[in-house]
């Protein structure tokens, strides 16, 4: 009897046949990126911002109740004289694309497209770090002493998101924590039997205190021996003299608000080379638009599975 095993077609030889439906390159570093959607974004004229604001110390008087209108107290505004000014923070990338990659292997997915893709998905990652942890105008190191709170056992307690209210409580719009802390604060709630509520943005869920939501970036970092991090809460737009966002419109390449992508040729190896430019900053407008709780203990990632 005959082997029909060995007389069929084989699966390895089959393959050399087949068409493979393939993705297009995953990228794991993607995150959502919330406080850049949620942020509101302010267009410059020549990429510099200046923040006028009023001294508060001069108090200006007004005129109340029935006394006599011929002694109406002078007064007026005054203004800082040296008022901060920001610059827009560039972060930059060149592509390079070797032409015959792209003229051969760009079926059915387009070399160059696709290379873009991932290249300005992490500058966009890195725009979303920089809003958080730039030295100049991170908003992790522009919030005043005055708007700083410490954990009272460690863990974050609504006790201390509470405090963390009263420090923004003219319209607070969210807090930004790393998941890891949103986590060790449920984890509190459920404790105390007060689990917090969610509201849905962006069509996802968040945990919310008090109707303010939780946003969650692992842009705040967590470090230490004993895994720390930190709670912001932040007001945002121009019209509450929040927090804003800053970009450069108008572009050559524009993709998107702040971002560019340029062709700046081919050299001699036949390398096809492509910057891309984004351009941003942020601006606390009051010192009362943040505050944040600092020494906030995430716990182990073991405590996860308690």
């Amino acid at each position: 009897m005959a082997d029909t095993t060995r007389a069929s077609l084989g699966e390895q030889g089959a393959y050399q046949l087949a068409n493979v439906t393939k993705t297009a390159p995953i990228y794991g570093a993607i995150t959502p990126r919330w406080l850049v959607r949620l942020l509101d974004w302010k267009p410059l004229e020549s990429g510099i911002f200046r923040r006028n604001r009023v001294v508060e110390e001069k108090v200006i008087e007004v005129l109340c109740g029935h006394t006599d209108e011929s002694v109406i107290p002078s007064t007026y505004a005054e203004y800082e004289e040296t008022p901060r000014e920001y610059r827009l923070g560039g972060i930059n990338a060149l592509l390079n694309v070797d032409t015959r990659v792209s003229d051969l292997f760009s079926n059915p997915y387009d070399q160059v497209r696709e290379q873009l893709r991932v290249v300005i998905e992490s500058v966009k990652e890195r725009q979303e770090n920089e809003l958080l942890n730039n030295p100049d105008y991170g908003l992790l190191n522009n919030v005043p002493d005055s708007q700083k709170i410490s954990t009272r056992k460690g863990a974050p307690t609504p006790d201390d998101l509470d405090e963390l209210l009263t420090k923004v409580w003219k319209e607070p719009s969210f807090f930004v924590a790393h998941p890891r802390a949103i986590a060790a604060f449920g984890r509190e709630c459920t404790r105390r039997g007060v689990p917090p509520p969610t509201v849905t943005l962006f069509g996802n869920p968040f945990l919310t205190w008090r109707g303010v939501p939780l946003i969650p970036t692992d842009k705040v970092r967590v470090s230490g021996k004993v895994p720390k991090s930190k709670i912001l809460l932040i007001r945002v737009g121009e019209r509450k003299q929040g927090v804003i966002g800053l970009f450069q419109p108008g572009l050559a390449g524009e993709q998107s608000p702040g971002l560019s992508v340029r062709f700046t040729g081919i050299n001699e190896r036949g390398l096809a080379s492509y910057l891309i430019s984004l351009y941003c900053s942020a601006s606390v407008l009051t010192e009362d638009a943040i505050a944040s709780l600092e020494d906030v203990e995430v716990g182990q990632y073991h405590e996860y599975a308690k």
